[in-house]
C-alpha cells in the first residue's frame, strides 16, 4: 500500500529534482513525484517521514497535513501548471477547469480558497497571468496582440487594463523600462 504526501511550495521542475534527491537521499521508493505530490510504493516509518519533513524544511518545501492545506495547495498548482507550464492556457472557463481537475464544486474550492488566502481563486488567477504575460513580454518573440490571445484576453486593451491594474505599468512601459535596465547594465 502507498502513502501519498502532499508538500508546499513545490511549484517547479527544480523542486520535483530536489524531492527526487531527498527521498533518494533517504533511500525511499516512489510511484511518482508531482507538483504539490509525491507518492511512496509503500508506507515509510515514522522516523523516514520526520527526516524526509525536515530535509524538505531546510530547503524551503514543507509537508501539509491538514485537508484545507493540502486542497489549496491543489488548486495553486493546477492554476500555476495551466498558466506557466502547459503549452497553452486551456480555453475553457477556468472555473470549470479547476473544479473538473480536482472533483470539487467550485463554490466550495472558491470559498475555502477565499477564507484561507484572504483572496479569491480568480484575483490569484490574475496575479499568475500577468506573471506570465510579463515572461512573455520579456522574451519579445510575441507582441501585445498575440500575447493577448495566447491568454485568452478578450482584447489586448483588456489585457493593458489588467496589466496595469496589477504592475502600475502599462505593458509597453513595462517592456521600455526592462530594456533601458538591460542597457544600462
Amino acid at each position: 500500500m502507498s502513502l501519498k504526501i502532499y508538500i508546499k511550495y513545490m511549484v517547479s521542475i527544480r523542486c520535483k529534482l530536489i524531492v527526487q534527491q531527498e527521498l533518494d537521499k533517504l533511500g525511499i521508493d516512489y510511484l511518482y513525484i508531482d507538483l504539490g505530490a509525491v507518492e511512496t510504493v509503500e508506507p515509510i516509518s515514522a522516523q523516514k517521514l520526520n527526516d524526509f519533513k525536515e530535509n524538505l524544511k531546510q530547503v524551503g518545501l514543507e509537508i501539509l497535513e491538514d485537508k484545507k492545506s493540502i486542497l489549496i495547495d491543489k488548486i495553486k498548482n493546477v492554476v500555476i501548471q495551466m498558466i506557466h507550464h502547459d503549452e497553452e492556457v486551456p480555453k475553457m472557463n477556468f472555473s470549470d477547469f479547476i473544479s473538473e481537475k480536482l472533483g470539487y464544486d467550485y463554490t466550495y474550492l472558491s470559498n475555502i480558497f477565499s477564507d484561507v488566502k484572504g483572496i479569491t481563486i480568480q484575483q490569484f488567477i490574475i496575479m499568475h497571468k500577468i506573471e506570465k504575460v510579463k515572461e512573455l513580454i520579456l522574451y519579445d518573440e510575441l507582441n501585445l496582440t498575440e500575447i493577448s490571445y495566447k491568454m485568452h484576453y478578450s482584447s489586448v486593451s483588456h489585457l493593458s487594463n489588467q496589466f496595469k491594474k496589477i504592475t502600475g505599468l502599462t505593458p509597453t512601459f513595462f517592456k521600455k523600462m526592462k530594456k533601458i535596465k538591460s542597457e544600462v547594465l
